[in-house]
């Protein structure tokens, strides 16, 4: 990396890391080309040259507030899987820090909520990969009851209206166990366990056959022609069965 290029660098960092202390503590309203510009020690070209406009800097800003949470994350599902931790109780230690980030930075979520922005979020992305990769401890324990992609829409879908409805409710006015009963409601609809009320469905077809599509890729005895046509026929039963008890 030359001098220049380094240079360069610094300073993105820099007004990145000002911008995000100014939107935290001000909201969008406070994150002006001025005020970054003075914080960061930069002239206000700078900001425009770097990143096009308000618009890009606060891009910029949410990806990389959202990209250090992700590390995080991600580095917890790992250890989690290497020390073989319960799936559930990692789902729900994911679920409860993921309730605590919005709450906690409500203007960033508030830009990632946007779904223009969300879908151009490599940190959103990788964000929703740490879950995939949660739901997917919880298919391989033989626990999950629904094809890994609904259940982790119907986790995503609740967080997100978790985080909006307590974001818009004033702090001191706030359900302390919203976060947590919503969680349970999600639970109900995806784990291998009687639903009150629908002890006649029983789960525990769909629950193996969501647990062997979850392994599926790692059968190492078939080929991989067969490993897909495998995966395809076990996709097909699954939805088959989804689609009677919804």
């Amino acid at each position: 990396m030359s001098i220049e290029t380094g240079t360069r660098s610094d300073t993105r960092s820099r007004i990145v890391e000002v911008a995000a202390q100014l939107l935290r503590e001000q909201g969008p309203a406070g994150v002006t080309t001025r005020r970054v510009a003075e914080a960061a020690g930069v002239q206000a070209p700078t900001i425009y040259r770097l990143f096009g406009d308000k618009d890009g800097l606060l891009d910029a800003v949410a990806e990389f507030v959202l990209a250090t949470f992700v590390s995080t994350k991600a580095a917890i599902v790992e250890a989690a899987s290497a020390d073989d931790v319960d799936p559930l109780d990692d789902l729900r230690a994911g679920w409860r820090a993921q309730i605590e980030f919005g709450v906690a930075n409500p203007e960033l979520f508030r830009l990632l909520s946007d779904p223009a922005r969300g879908r151009s979020s490599p940190a959103a992305e990788s964000g929703k990969r740490v879950l995939e990769a949660r739901i997917h401890r919880v298919a391989v324990a033989g626990r999950l009851r629904v094809a890994e992609s609904r259940a982790v829409d119907l986790v995503q879908a609740a967080g997100i209206g978790c985080i909006q409805t307590l974001l818009a409710t004033a702090p001191g006015l706030r359900d302390a166990g919203l976060a947590d009963s919503m969680y349970e409601a999600v639970l109900a609809q995806i784990l291998a366990e009687v639903v009150p009320g629908e002890e006649h469905l029983g789960s525990a077809p769909l629950a193996a056959l969501v647990g062997a599509r979850a392994i599926s890729p790692e059968l190492d005895a078939l080929s991989e022609v067969e490993r897909m046509m495998l995966a395809e026929w076990l996709d097909r039963a699954i939805h088959s069965l989804q689609r009677t008890r919804l």
